[in-house]
């Protein structure tokens, strides 16, 4: 079979070029041509395309005549993972997951493989390391190895062509870094190599309607590496977080064509591989010997679940010209937009004070409902006031110093109260109207100035007053 030509495509233009250069003869860009296969005019014509239907297969249609089908999901064993998916695996779903190195990501796929080996063929395709390596970590794992099928193989053409044959219904790939493709004459991990490898992947996928698993890398600024076509390609963008040296794992779903965005599945890291974490508010919550100041807890809302976070805030004095802003698990611009807000609306100047605010557990907090929170534990510590340990904050603070709502306000004083929180403070409109909250008296703000009095407050007496 004669190699498919090549040519070279700018990834700004689109403009083509037989033969590589270090500007794009069209647009000007520089270092902008990719290597590309070339694709003749039929789509047969082309090994890629071997199978693929023609224009006959797929005629146009009208969309009420199409009638809608059901997904068949299998759940996997891990109901943590199960709930980052939408409720389990999707036949023919491709799925690609991202993370640091050594956080887990190779792990909690081969728990979940051996897991569902009873149920579903499966088959470990791994690239980066030798059978022997995989076995070793099984052994370790203590995980059931009998039905677990394994192959060592960084050749695309290879693994489409030991997957025909041995029809497993989910595949893992490990990783799409390490893949190449004959078609290509680039190194493997280049732009081209990793779409054309993926492209061929995700073709078999929804082809056999086989569920596959890739593994991405991803670079120092915590992006999947290579294009970024590779998302879009994918139904599944799952991120692998976690702290450096920390226990506990968080993966959390950035894209999902069959289920919620931003879904939240909590593990633990053990000698024994991921366990699954049911109660993530837990431990998240860090319980004091005595009280101190500084310190609120917040709802914060990662897909269909509620949280319970602690926000930590430290103020104190500084000697240099410009006071430090710090914050971990937020976003750092938006503590200096609360504090601009806090001395504007607040009366309250921190021009001379550095500002360090934390989330406790190494969770990261995206949403605006943290507003309140993160200007309540300022404040506390700014002040020296110890507010009380059953009070929950969440809402977010406009530019005019008013409260605003979030949604589902509603979740989360039914998570807080669950936890055995009494007291919350939340923007009026997510007050209780029809419906109380047993066991939770609930003040309601809509102005920053009723928030700074809600710290005055606290200091002389034990307990909110229950809004109508």
């Amino acid at each position: 079979m004669a190699r498919p030509k090549t040519e070279y495509r700018c990834s700004e233009c689109g403009g083509k070029s037989t033969k590589w250069a270090g500007q794009c003869p069209d647009c000007g860009a520089w270092n902008s041509l990719v290597e590309v296969v070339a694709v003749a005019a039929g789509p047969a014509a082309n090994p890629r395309f071997a199978g693929y239907a023609g224009g006959g297969a797929n005629a146009v249609t009208n969309l009420a005549a199409v009638e809608p089908g059901s997904e068949l999901r299998h759940p996997l064993g891990l109901p943590e993972l199960d709930r980052v998916l939408g409720g389990g695996l999707v036949e023919g779903s491709v799925i690609l997951l991202g993370g640091d190195p050594g956080i887990g990501k190779s792990t909690l796929l081969l728990q979940t493989l051996c897991v569902i080996g009873e149920r579903l063929s499966s088959l470990y395709v791994t690239g980066e390391e030798s059978p022997e390596q995989v076995a070793l970590r099984a052994q370790r794992l203590g995980l059931s190895r009998e039905r677990l099928r394994l192959f060592a193989e960084t050749s695309v053409e290879s693994i489409l062509e030991v997957a025909r044959q041995e029809q497993p219904q989910v595949m893992v790939i490990d990783s799409i870094q390490t893949l190449f493709s004959s078609f290509l004459q680039s190194a493997p991990g280049s732009v081209a190599q990793v779409r054309e490898s993926a492209a061929q992947l995700v073709r078999f996928a929804k082809q056999s309607r086989t569920s596959l698993f890739l593994v991405g890398h991803v670079t120092k600024e915590g992006a999947l590496a290579g294009p970024r076509v590779l998302e879009h390609m994918v139904d599944t963008v799952l991120y692998f977080e976690g702290e450096p040296g920390g226990r506990y794992r968080i993966v959390r779903a950035i894209k999902n064509r069959f289920g919620a965005v931003n879904e939240l599945g909590v593990f633990a890291m053990t000698e024994r591989g991921l366990r699954e974490v049911s109660n993530p508010s837990a431990i998240f919550l860090s319980r004091h010997d005595q009280p101190v100041s500084g310190s609120v807890v917040m709802v914060t809302r990662e897909g269909t679940r509620p949280l319970l976070v602690e926000v930590q805030a430290l103020v104190a004095a500084t000697h240099l010209a410009n006071p430090r802003r710090v914050t971990l698990g937020l976003e750092q611009n938006r503590l200096s937009m609360l504090l601009a807000v806090l001395q504007r609306h607040g009366q309250i100047t921190l021009f001379d004070q550095d500002v360090f605010v934390n989330v406790v557990g190494g969770v990261r907090v995206g949403e605006t409902a943290a507003d309140a929170a993160v200007l309540l534990a300022v404040l506390s510590s700014f002040r020296d006031r110890v507010l009380p340990a059953d009070l929950v904050v969440f809402g977010e603070v406009g530019l005019a110093g008013e409260i605003r709502p979030v949604p589902n306000g509603q979740a989360r004083l039914r998570e807080a109260a669950k936890h055995g929180f009494k007291q919350a403070i939340v923007p009026a409109a997510n007050a209780p109207r029809n419906e109380r909250i047993a066991g939770m008296e609930v003040l309601a703000v809509s102005q920053l100035s009723d928030l700074i009095d809600s710290v005055c407050q606290e200091a002389g007496r034990p307990s909110y007053p229950t809004t109508a």
